[in-house]
C-alpha cells in the first residue's frame, strides 16, 4: 500500500506528469509538464494533499487561523483542506487571492477577507511553484489585506528559482515533492 506521500507521488506519475515539448506559462520550453489539477479534482488526491498539508500545518504552524492562494491552482487545494480541517479539530477558513481585483461589487482582491480579522495569522498554499513569482504576489496582497501569512506550501517545487525567492525575503517553504524526485524516475 505504502504511506500516503508514497501514495500521492504514485498518482502524480500516473495522472499529473507526462513528458514531451511544452510551452510553459511563463513561455519558457520545458521537456515536461505537471498539472496538479489533476491531483487536486480528484477525490484520492485531494484528500491526501489535505492531509499532508495540515499535518504540515499542525506541526509547524499550529498558530494559523485560514489558508488561501491564488486562483486557479489552489482553489480546490484550499477547500479540501478547510473541509478537512474540520474533522481535526482545527478548522481553517478559507481565501482565495483573484488575479487581478473584482471588476465589480465591492472590487477587492480576496475572495473571504470579510470572515478574517486584521493580524489574522496564515498559510499560503499552490500547487506547482517554479520561480515563485505568482506566490509572492499572493504573499504581497496577503499582507496589504492585513493578514499576516506564516509561510507558503506546495505540492510540487519545479526547482527553477523559488525556493531562492522565498528564501530571499524570509518566507518559509515547504513544497510536499521537488520535481527532481520525479525526474529521477522517468521511464
Amino acid at each position: 500500500m505504502g504511506t500516503p506521500k508514497e501514495k500521492l507521488k504514485n498518482l502524480i506519475i500516473e495522472k499529473a506528469l507526462k513528458f514531451g515539448d511544452f510551452t510553459l506559462a511563463s513561455g519558457k520550453k520545458s521537456n515536461y509538464y505537471i498539472n496538479c489539477k489533476m491531483i487536486t479534482l480528484d477525490p484520492e488526491g485531494l484528500f491526501i494533499v489535505s492531509s499532508l498539508l495540515l499535518d504540515i500545518i499542525a506541526d509547524r504552524f499550529p498558530e494559523a487561523k485560514a489558508i488561501g492562494g491564488p486562483t486557479l491552482g489552489a482553489d480546490p487545494i484550499v477547500g479540501g483542506v478547510v473541509g478537512l480541517s474540520y474533522t481535526r479539530n482545527h478548522p481553517l477558513k478559507g481565501f482565495i487571492i483573484r488575479k487581478e481585483p473584482k471588476k465589480h461589487g465591492t472590487g477587492q482582491w480576496i475572495e473571504g477577507i470579510e470572515a478574517l480579522p486584521k493580524g489574522e495569522k496564515v498559510i499560503l498554499v499552490e500547487d506547482v511553484v517554479t520561480t515563485g513569482g505568482t506566490s509572492l504576489k499572493s504573499w504581497n496582497k496577503t499582507v496589504e489585506a492585513g493578514l499576516e501569512p506564516l509561510a507558503i506550501l506546495a505540492i510540487v517545487d519545479r526547482e527553477e528559482g523559488a525556493e531562492a525567492a522565498f528564501a530571499g525575503q524570509g518566507i518559509p517553504f515547504s513544497p510536499l515533492f521537488r520535481i527532481s524526485e520525479f525526474l529521477r524516475e522517468k521511464p
